[in-house]
């Protein structure tokens, strides 16, 4: 089964992955030794960590997003009511809030410390592939195969800005830790850097192939990308007769002017990347069925 998600806690103590069979494993980053399974009814598309790193989120095929106990893996509270596949979680800084989209277009907005139904978000006509919180807390990005990205208000749910810009879907977004930048990727391979005071467009970087997922460390001076490793005749290829050697579809850009630093060689496409909190860590789930860590250098580049 291809890995779906890597993702670290909040506090970097653990490790949380997934595949499309539901399997879901926990790590103590210690060690990286596993230190329970769970098993999501459905397979696991999408993960989120609440903001106090004590439940892990995980969102289904089946379109219901079920919570875990990280202590003692146990099942708690369903989120259910979206018609398809759940593609992208996000959790606000606050702890307060769930958000939830995916194939059928629309943004749930869900209260994770009341019993009451989610706030829907409606404006994107298809897929809803990302959505990612502010570091604030109060306003919530999304990427869509309608080639919009949008921005919302959290508090009263009304739309803020809609980017144009990509002309194919859009599949990755991060905000920089201090919130100042929105970063954003997808099938036209076009990395681009947006202003959040405005949304104006600061600068368009090709990446030379389609963007999967972006992450920001947190000292904001890095982004990480992930994406596909070959181009449509190389992937066919490769498919074929697992020819073709390994590419490099993970890279690091420097923020400040957004130059490639480093490439990461992957023999087949990646989902997801995430940075670890204390930044010393790479964690890269691959369509290959492998999650790989890599270590980096302080002070690279």
């Amino acid at each position: 089964m291809p890995a779906r998600q890597a993702l670290f806690s909040p506090d970097g103590e653990v490790l949380a992955t997934s595949s499309a069979s539901g399997a879901i494993v926990i790590r103590r980053t210690s060690d990286w030794r596993p230190v329970r399974t769970l098993r999501q009814q459905g397979g696991t598309a999408s993960l989120a960590f609440t903001a106090d790193g004590r439940h892990l989120l995980a969102g289904g095929y089946d379109g219901v997003v079920r919570s875990w106990d990280i202590a003692n893996g146990r099942e708690g509270r369903a989120f259910a009511g979206a018609s398809g596949t759940i593609w992208s979680l996000s959790t606000s800084p606050d702890g307060r809030t769930l958000a939830a989209a995916g194939q059928d277009g629309t943004i749930r907005l869900w209260p994770l410390d009341l019993a009451a139904p989610p706030v829907l978000l409606r404006g994107h006509d298809r897929n809803v592939w990302e959505v990612r919180f502010s570091p604030d807390g109060q306003r919530l990005a999304s990427g869509s195969f309608d080639e919009t990205v949008r921005v919302w208000n959290v508090a009263t749910g009304r739309p803020l800005a809609v980017l144009r810009a990509p002309t194919e879907a859009v599949v990755g977004l991060d905000w920089t830790p201090d919130g100042s930048l929105l970063a954003s990727g997808g099938d036209d391979s076009i990395l681009r850097f947006w202003r959040s005071a405005n949304f104006a467009l600061v600068r368009a970087v090709d990446a030379g192939n389609h963007l999967y997922d972006l992450d920001f460390s947190n000292d904001g001076r890095w982004l990480a990308t992930s994406g596909r490793a070959r181009g449509s005749i190389g992937t066919l290829w490769h498919q074929l007769g697992g020819g073709g050697g390994e590419a490099t579809p993970v890279r690091l850009w420097r923020v400040d002017d957004g130059a490639p630093v480093a490439g990461l060689p992957h023999p087949d496409d990646v989902m997801f990347v995430d940075f670890s909190p204390n930044g010393h860590w790479l964690v890269t789930a691959s369509e290959d069925g492998h999650t790989r860590l890599w270590r980096l250098r302080p002070g690279r580049g």
